[in-house]
């Protein structure tokens, strides 16, 4: 009898557990998933004097220092091409574009883009589970198989080409490269720049409970130089009317940043969330009057004004604020870095280039992540290693000592003939791993 009992009492609560659902592995699937969350800001040709401490600046960005303040601020961070879409191409795959052939921009064209044998960040953290979303400009391929939805992003909110206008007035540029949702074109009434901020802040807002990589791709402050009259007021001090356009357009970017920021914050998830932020390249200064300073040259060039960059890294808990730190680093590392922070392996055929960065952020490590990182466009092309830069462009070989000379002002080359041999054959060794342009610099129209 007391058998029997016992029979049917295990009988009872196994059917019990069955039917509710708390079995063990029931339990086990409730968990509430707490990986960490990726997010990347990235500006769109925003000069290397336009962040930081700067005497006598015009265009705050109060919400950008902030950040910058609350994690690390790289004073040498280098991104790897001094142009839009290559740039954006080494950063997505964590590869430098001389790999696979994207090392020049691109126009229009359906047939060009990031090459199909290229693995994206957004195809690793979605494979691992992930929300996966990139917000704003796109500019790696206008062709269907080359769109943000074909290349691992879940969600995609922006434009695919390289510029478009921040407000939506004229028609020939709504039909060639509409605002899409997904691949559907949109009609966006809004200041682009706030249309981005407003679309980041709902993605956070919709992914409280699953882990999410998310990129907000600005296209402030690429040319066309358009602001709000509401953010144009607020400069109004400013005499020169580019600067003031400039300052504007800068301002809704850091307000848009500072929208996002406030939804992950609110959402309780800052200490979750593993921030970048980023320029993909130095500021044309000419068209847009953002500053380089105290860096020589500018976009399109290889001169420390076309490829070092704004960039900081916060993650509330894990990385100390306030700290800045001067060795070299790349845009190639924040991959590496963002697989590291969740617990995402790469694979041991990922082929990256990039460094995990957390041992760097969290004073685990003193040591430079790099002893080398190379530039190549076309002939023109740059080595640098530890504090030497071999530099070859139009004006010959030089050699800086960038870091006593960040201002590339005194060629060392003549003086220093083993030095510049030295770097030459890192570069050549470097080189070898590379294929030829997949398309020319000309094959453009329309962007830049």
């Amino acid at each position: 009898m007391i058998r029997g009992l016992s029979g049917l009492l295990i009988l009872l609560v196994c059917a019990s557990s069955l039917f509710a659902g708390t079995g063990p592995a029931e339990k086990e699937k409730a968990k509430p998933d707490s990986r960490s969350n990726v997010l990347l800001l990235i500006a769109d040709d925003q000069g290397y004097g336009e962040f930081g401490p700067r005497p006598g600046n015009d265009a705050p960005t109060p919400h950008i220092d902030a950040l910058a303040a609350s994690g690390v601020r790289f004073t040498a961070a280098y991104v790897t091409a001094p142009a839009c879409s290559p740039s954006r191409a080494g950063l997505i795959t964590g590869r430098y574009q001389q790999r696979f052939g994207h090392e020049n921009n691109i126009g229009i064209q359906p047939e060009l883009g990031l090459p199909l044998t290229e693995k994206t960040m957004a195809d690793r953290f979605r494979a691992a589970g992930y929300a996966t979303g990139w917000i704003g400009k796109w500019h790696l391929g206008m062709g269907e198989p080359y769109q943000a939805p074909s290349r691992g992003f879940d969600e995609f909110f922006g434009f695919l080409h390289g510029s478009r206008p921040y407000f939506v007035h004229r028609r020939w540029w709504a039909e060639r490269d509409p605002i899409r949702r997904g691949r559907e074109p949109v009609y966006e009434k809004e200041y682009l720049t706030d249309a981005f901020g407003r679309e980041a802040a709902a993605f956070v807002a919709r992914h409280g409970e699953k882990p999410w990589l998310l990129v907000v791709s600005f296209s402030a402050v690429h040319v066309p130089l358009v602001a709000k009259p509401e953010d144009l007021e607020r400069f109004g001090e400013i005499d020169d009317r580019q600067r003031r356009i400039y300052a504007a357009m800068q301002h809704a970017m850091d307000r848009a940043v500072g929208l996002v920021l406030k939804t992950v914050e609110d959402a309780g998830l800052a200490k979750r969330t593993l921030v970048f932020y980023l320029s993909d390249n130095g500021a044309p200064t000419a068209q847009t009057s953002s500053k380089n300073a105290p860096l020589r040259g500018n976009k399109s060039t290889l001169c420390e004004g076309g490829i070092r960059v704004p960039f900081a890294v916060r993650w509330d808990g894990k990385i100390p604020a306030g700290r800045v730190i001067g060795h070299p680093v790349s845009a190639l590392d924040i991959l590496p870095t963002a697989l590291a922070a969740a617990g995402i392996e790469p694979g041991k055929d990922a082929g990256l280039d990039g460094t995990d960065l957390l041992p760097l952020l969290t004073g685990a490590t003193k040591d430079a992540p790099h002893a080398a990182l190379f530039w190549r466009m076309g002939e023109r092309s740059a080595v640098r290693a530890g504090n030497l830069k071999l530099l070859v462009d139009g004006k010959g070989t030089r050699l800086f000592d960038v870091e006593a000379d960040v201002g590339e002002m005194k060629d060392l080359a003549e003086r220093r003939p083993e030095d510049v041999g030295r770097l030459r054959k890192l570069y050549e060794e470097w080189e070898k791993g590379t294929i030829p342009a997949k398309w020319s610099a000309g094959s453009r129209p329309g962007g830049r």
